[in-house]
């Protein structure tokens, strides 16, 4: 039976040493050996002005699916914003809530707490990856959506629309304490226009900063996708004085 695409990256200790560390170098490895570098130092410093600038387009309350370390859910908190990261790594959750964020340690198609209520989803660093499999992930997302919500999503620099099986490392090869292969992807701009489309989304802009590109898409303005309220889960706080919270769905 193969591992779970969560599990295995949860388990890839490579991604975790490198979190606590803040320092790479760390890959996602295919199997015949093309790595693609991932920026930790980036993603383990605050949020930079191209951070900012696309934190600054949310909308309501902001759901960061795969927040990694934190930079952007403790930014948006910095600014009294009601926002939510998930992660599948513990050591990811832990660093946001180092950094003054909330997070759960959640993957994005286990149940959530306010789903169909989110304001903005936000998938970023390369996170439209996440599953190998873009419709099924636009689609969950659109049930995490308030109707008419906001995803801003960070595409490849290329025009690609690759699906992989790869692996955490960090150097040439897999090392001993490394998580197994699971699923991912790589999208450019044009190929999550072509996906969006054809689920119903409209496209509320697209822009590049700092050699880095974004689309955001609007998801439809009614929906019947919504998750019941008695099925999303409830956020353990991270917040000692609190045991338990319920996200709101407004700005604080």
């Amino acid at each position: 039976m193969s591992t779970p695409p969560a599990v295995a990256w949860a388990a890839a200790d490579p991604y975790a040493a490198a979190l606590r560390t803040g320092r790479g170098p760390l890959f996602l490895r295919r199997g015949d050996g093309w790595l693609l570098p991932l920026e930790v130092e980036r993603w383990c410093a605050r949020a930079d002005p191209v951070d900012r600038a696309v934190l600054d387009r949310c909308e309501g309350a902001v759901l960061d699916v795969g927040c990694g370390p934190g930079r952007l859910v403790a930014e948006l908190a910095a600014r009294g914003r009601t926002v939510l990261g998930i992660d599948v790594s513990e050591a990811a959750v832990e660093h946001t809530g180092r950094l003054g964020g909330q997070a759960l340690r959640r993957s994005v198609f286990e149940p959530l707490p306010g789903a169909g209520r989110w304001g903005t989803v936000l998938l970023m660093d390369g996170n439209l990856g996440i599953g190998g499999d873009p419709r099924a992930l636009l689609d969950r997302v659109a049930r995490l959506l308030c109707p008419g919500g906001l995803l801003i999503a960070e595409t490849v620099a290329v025009d690609v629309d690759e699906r992989l099986e790869v692996q955490v490392v960090d150097g040439a090869g897999p090392g001993p304490g490394g998580g197994g292969a699971f699923p991912w992807a790589r999208l450019g701009t044009p190929a999550l226009l072509r996906y969006a489309a054809r689920a119903g989304w409209r496209t509320d802009g697209q822009w590049t900063a700092g050699a880095r590109r974004f689309v955001a898409l609007r998801s439809r303005s009614a929906s019947s996708s919504a998750e019941p309220p008695n099925s999303t889960a409830v956020i353990s706080s991270q917040r000692a004085r609190k045991p338990s919270v319920d996200i709101p769905v407004a700005d604080r």
